[in-house]
């Protein structure tokens, strides 16, 4: 077997096992709690008051994969205030002092009791499409939240799916992981987080269990899964990413001059909004690629990177993406299998979902990785690192040829709030620092930089696109970034039709050559060329200003633990200007 359970984890010394595993595993091993299929799930979840079936056919191949009827159609789950994830409502139980321990594992205890007074379900599913790396997970919920256990079975895998490949796979020093679900909590407890209405997201990393309570939303499901399977990842060795890969093979292209390149992998770090999803998943990188190419993606949002075997591992078989930009036309339509906060309309005579954020913000949908194309359960290695920087600062792509600068970038990667999160308005308004692009991140910082570190000494380049706008007058008059011109400069990396000179503001870092880039994006140098900013001696003010906020951040988060590692990324990060 692959994971472990709470009894062979901990049987050398059963004291060991912390009191949120122990609540939740005997929660779970309550014989009234009634274990389901997605099937009895989709059927559960039709009944839900907060459910509405549209005329939307699931995805055929999608619906056979999870057991459903014919004829099943798209689930639409609709919330109240809250639309997005509330990260000021985590708790993490291994950061507590005993006397908090011991009152959250109290108010723990009373939520179950509370909770035991409703009808529950659980269900098993598998993390991981990899033989060498799957994890077992099991979700207790109470029956009127079937819609999050539906979702959830369908964002990772049936258990019964991939129960024979799991058997075969190797024992990992792992523990199974534990997900307890209960909506109908309460409290006027100040100690809880209570914006728009109470919320705990307890997290035990080291335990592999994640208590929501109060949250309705999806996304705390899905990400709180998915934390403890990157910290899992990173507990066995590999660097956990909050990003999406894809690998083409440019020996099938019909210029022969390409097939030199032969296969280069190429990866997208970025928050909801920065491109990462579009970058990874543009069918040819807006009609730049070179005709003939072949292409595979491992995945748009999550992987991990084995820098022993050189390889990357997925864990998810759908996309968990915002509809924002999804018309009723848009041909994405067709690999749905869920949606949440969504309008609906009326079209000849069929009631639909409607993307574009049309009811609120964040409307979420599953959709099938079929969407991708070719996809793959591991990929090569990556040859490219890209960090999708909200700086407008920086040009629109950046390289570096220092490790430690390129991990410094990374490990303060900046970017601005958005509407997928349960944040105030001032808060959206703030430059804030998202270290590789991961808000779940719940270890320390300094082990991602040793792992980022160790991807990028295995033979990745690091580069930085920023996807906010570049600096034309000042920080708010901007340049437009297009897409496109972030798209094409991505088939240039891919291609290595670009030649870089030193950027003298940032020493270890370049920018592209006006005589190489022009080729490609005529007009680039005059509107992308630092030297050639309007208002210079405010922009190098904001260009220190930004650089000293990385400082800091740095110099105040826990690399001050490792003082050697902590020198060489603040001392990567001084400017000259």
């Amino acid at each position: 077997m692959a994971s472990q359970s709470s009894y062979d984890y901990y049987k050398d010394d059963i004291t060991r096992m912390p009191a949120p595993r122990s609540i939740a595993q005997t929660l779970l091993l309550d014989k009234r709690v009634r274990r389901v299929t997605a099937a009895e799930a989709y059927a559960l979840a039709k009944a839900q008051h907060d459910v509405m079936e549209t005329d939307l056919p699931i995805y055929p191949p999608a619906a056979k994969r999870l057991g459903l009827p014919d004829g099943a159609t798209v689930l639409n789950n609709c919330h109240g205030k809250i639309v997005g994830r509330t990260a000021k409502a985590r708790r993490f139980y291994t950061r507590m002092s005993a006397s908090e321990r011991r009152k959250v594992e109290a108010d723990l205890r009373e939520a179950v009791f509370e909770m035991q007074k409703h009808p529950l379900i659980k269900a098993n599913a598998i993390l991981g499409l990899d033989a060498d790396l799957m994890i077992k997970a099991t979700m207790v919920a109470t029956e009127d939240d079937a819609i999050n256990v539906f979702n959830w079975l369908a964002n990772f895998t049936p258990f019964e799916e991939l129960a024979e490949q799991y058997a075969q796979s190797p024992t990992l020093p792992i523990q199974d992981i534990l997900i307890v679900g209960f909506n109908h909590w309460c409290t006027t407890d100040p100690y809880y987080h209570n914006e728009g209405g109470a919320q705990l997201a307890l997290v035990d990393e080291d335990a592999n269990v994640v208590v929501n309570l109060g949250m309705r939303y999806f996304g705390e499901r899905k990400k709180g899964t998915l934390t403890l399977a990157w910290t899992s990842g990173m507990r066995l060795g590999m660097a956990a990413c909050h990003g999406g890969i894809k690998e083409l093979d440019f020996s099938t292209t019909t210029e022969k001059k390409f097939h030199v390149l032969g296969k280069r992998s190429i990866a997208f770090f970025g928050l909801s909004g920065t491109g990462k999803s579009s970058h990874t998943n543009s069918h040819d990188n807006g009609g730049t690629l070179p005709e003939g190419f072949s292409k595979v993606v491992l995945h748009d949002d999550a992987f991990q990177i084995d820098c022993d075997q050189k390889v990357c591992r997925v864990w998810e078989p759908t996309l968990f993406d915002k509809t924002d930009s999804r018309p009723l036309s848009h041909p994405d339509w067709k690999y749905m299998i869920s949606v949440q906060n969504m309008g609906l309309t009326r079209l000849h005579g069929k009631v639909l979902p409607l993307g574009q954020d049309v009811r609120n913000p964040n409307g979420r949908a599953l959709i099938d990785r079929d969407l991708l194309g070719v996809y793959v359960n591991r990929c090569a290695f990556p040859d490219i690192m890209v960090w999708l920087m909200k700086d407008t600062c920086l040009p629109p792509v950046v390289r570096f040829i220092d490790n430690s600068l390129a991990v410094a970038m990374g490990a303060s990667l900046m970017t601005r709030r958005n509407l997928a999160e349960n944040v105030s308005e001032e808060e959206l308004k703030k430059l804030v620092f998202e270290p590789f692009a991961n808000p779940f991140r719940v270890y320390e910082l300094w082990k991602d930089v040793e792992a980022f570190l160790k991807v990028f000494e295995n033979g990745a380049t690091g580069f930085c696109f920023n996807s906010v706008g570049f600096w034309r007058t000042s920080d708010r008059d901007l340049r437009k970034i297009p897409l496109q011109t972030s798209l094409d400069l991505q088939t240039a990396l891919l291609t290595d039709r670009l030649t870089w000179t030193d950027w003298d503001v940032l020493p270890g870092a370049q920018i592209p050559d006006k005589k190489s880039v022009e080729k490609i994006l005529p007009g680039y140098g005059d509107r992308y060329d630092p030297a050639k900013v309007e208002n210079p001696e405010d922009y190098a003010a904001t260009v220190r200003d930004r650089f000293m906020q990385r400082r800091n951040f740095l110099q105040n988060s826990d690399l001050h633990h490792k003082p050697e590692l902590l020198l060489k990324l603040v001392n990567s990060l001084m400017v000259k200007c």
